[in-house]
């Protein structure tokens, strides 16, 4: 680019959200010398990436006896449930340990064990030990403490403009280009101009009434990229974690005693059952074994559904089961609890609940949503000038069901990908092909919408037809739209356990929401959490369709009303190539 003067002129990138993808991909683009704006709507530090405990997954240039990279895809690949989009997963596992390298440029530093090497633990459904931890089980606040405190000194140093409690509330647009951002400061609007936005906005655990997630997970980025046109997918997988803490002082009702955004979840990693802790009903019976031969160590969509089908054959759907840790104390002597777990011993004490000696409640909540905005291996959406990387876009590489520790991998490999190809990029390029987005796996898309079709589907409870659809259904009135009542909604219909009756009914009373809210467009209103419940009840919309249209359990969508899909990876591919996709298009 060259600028009126005639000298040459940095081309701009706008990165939305503060988590790893947004964090390392600012960083990465300001070293390779583009002007980098840096938007978060809270503070730096206001990010899933930040609360992560159990770690980071890669196999290093020197792995543990026995493990290879493509073990991790295969781990990768089983963990999806046939779902991965193959090219992308070898992606992450053979990059792995570049952009390892490259937070140890920002200051991250891992782990070692006594002999000096990176300490490498072992997590469920991983064959080997390979996950990575900074501080024990605070490895996310460790990566991104480094990361934040790099990205000051950019920002002292000219590098990175950053505007925090900014809420990006439109992509701007020349044609199908997004061409920047609009934005609320402290209640005022802004907007910039740039040559591309990145988005990495996270993913949607406020949807649910119990959740790992903080209260800034409100689909911000899937709710802007579908009216800026870009296609959507997986939407349906949304993985439930399934130990978190169920506090002593709470109701575990999906009201809750503490409703909206005062939730303060705490998950308890699957670390910790990686080192020996076991799961027990209220009669101290150990039950995993009947549902699955891998009992705590299954992959997570595993340990969610057991736990949840457990719960209601004991006729309390709403209740809660145990995490037993004593006996890792008991067997790797006094204080190692303290010293492997900081973290969780402090929170859980803080809880009044002394671990090393008591059973800790836990119940599967929303963690992590495999779905999201349609990309390519370098992160390009099906709109030209816009990114996405990590928990809001979908690159294949969680496919049904994430497995444990890749999520921050995918962060780190897919932001630098991302801003490779902007870099690269000329100033007209054309955003991904859509069908290069989801190339090599079997995939139903949810396509981009336009607002009067969106509007349309509100007002009729949609309809069957040739695109699919959400045939209207008589349900309970489902009251006034509230954030806590879309949580109730959403919990109860399109948790863990679902089935086409429930999500009929979810449908419905979602259209009779949507046609007094009008989630499909942009709200005129200063305060950011109205877009926000907007943009919850956009996707919750979305979710809601794509979980009605695959009527097989596949990863973490289970539906009760169905029997698991007994077909191998290539006979997936067929089923999927052969039916028709969930797609809403625009005109």
């Amino acid at each position: 680019m060259t600028s009126e003067n005639g000298t040459d002129a940095r081309r701009r990138l706008a990165v939305v959200g503060s988590g790893i993808a947004g964090l390392y991909a600012a960083l990465l683009a300001a070293e390779a010398g583009a002007d980098v704006v840096l938007l978060t709507k809270g503070a730096l530090a206001d990010s899933n990436t930040y609360f992560a405990q159990g770690g980071i997954s890669a196999v290093l240039d020197e792995p543990a006896p026995g493990d290879t990279v493509a073990a991790h895809i295969a781990d990768t690949l089983k963990a999806g449930a046939g779902h991965c989009n193959p090219a992308a997963v070898r992606v992450l596992c053979t990059e792995a340990r570049r952009d390892i390298a490259g937070l140890g440029r920002f200051g991250v530093r891992f782990d070692l064990d006594d002999d000096g090497d990176p300490a490498l633990g072992l997590e469920a459904a991983h064959s080997a030990p390979r996950i990575l931890h900074a501080g024990g089980d605070a490895t996310g606040a460790g990566i991104a403490n480094a990361l934040i405190c790099a990205v000051l000194a950019a920002q002292a140093t000219g590098r990175i403009r950053l505007l925090g409690h900014a809420s990006v509330t439109a992509l701007l647009q020349q044609g199908r280009r997004v061409t920047g951002v609009e934005f609320l400061q402290d209640g005022r609007p802004g907007s910039i101009q740039t040559d591309a936005v990145l988005l990495a906005t996270g993913g949607a655990g406020q949807l649910f009434a119990q959740t790992t997630n903080p209260a800034v997970a409100t689909a911000d980025g899937l709710a802007l990229a579908w009216r800026a046109g870009a296609a959507v997918a997986d939407l349906e997988f949304f993985q439930f974690h399934p130990t978190c803490l169920v506090r002593p002082d709470r109701s575990r009702t999906t009201g809750g005693a503490k409703p909206d955004d005062a939730q303060d979840p705490l998950l308890i990693s699957e670390a910790v059952r990686g080192e020996g802790a076991i799961l027990v009903d209220a009669q101290g019976h150990r039950f995993l074994g009947a549902y699955h031969p891998d009992a705590e160590l299954a992959s997570r969509d595993v340990v969610s559904r057991s736990i949840a089908l457990h719960l209601a054959a004991l006729g309390d759907p709403n209740g809660h089961v145990y995490l037993d840790a004593r006996a890792i104390e008991d067997a790797r002597g006094p204080g190692f609890l303290k010293r492997r777990f900081p973290t969780i011993t402090r929170r859980t004490r803080e809880a009044g609940i002394d671990w090393t000696r008591e059973l800790v409640p836990v119940a599967p909540a929303a963690h992590y949503w495999m779905g999201g905005v349609s990309t390519d291996l370098h992160g390009r959406t099906t709109v030209p000038g816009l990114f996405a990387a990590g928990e809001v876009a979908c690159t294949g590489v969680q496919g049904a069901n994430r497995l444990a520790s890749n999520s921050l991998l995918e962060g780190l490999v897919f932001g630098r990908r991302a801003v490779e190809a902007f870099l690269t990029a000329s100033a007209d390029s054309a955003g991904s092909d859509p069908e290069a987005c989801v190339k090599g796996r079997p995939l139903a898309a949810v396509g981009p919408c336009d607002p009067g079709s969106l509007a349309e589907l509100a007002r009729r409870g949609g309809s069957q037809g040739a695109r699919g659809g959400l045939p209207f259904v008589e349900a309970h009135e489902p009251g006034e739209f509230s954030r806590d009542a879309l949580r109730r909604l959403m919990t109860a219909n399109a948790g863990v356990l679902r089935s086409g009756g429930l999500l009929r009914e979810a449908g419905a009373a979602l259209a009779r929401w949507a046609a007094v809210v009008r989630p499909e467009a942009v709200p005129q209103a200063a305060d950011p959490r109205t877009h926000e419940d907007a943009n919850l009840l956009l996707a919750a919309q979305l979710l809601v369709h794509a979980a009605r249209e695959r009527q097989v359990s596949l990863g973490a969508h289970y539906r009760d009303d169905s029997q698991p899909a007994d077909l191998s990876v290539g006979d997936l591919d067929e089923e999927f190539r052969m039916s028709p996709k969930a797609s809403l298009v625009h005109d």
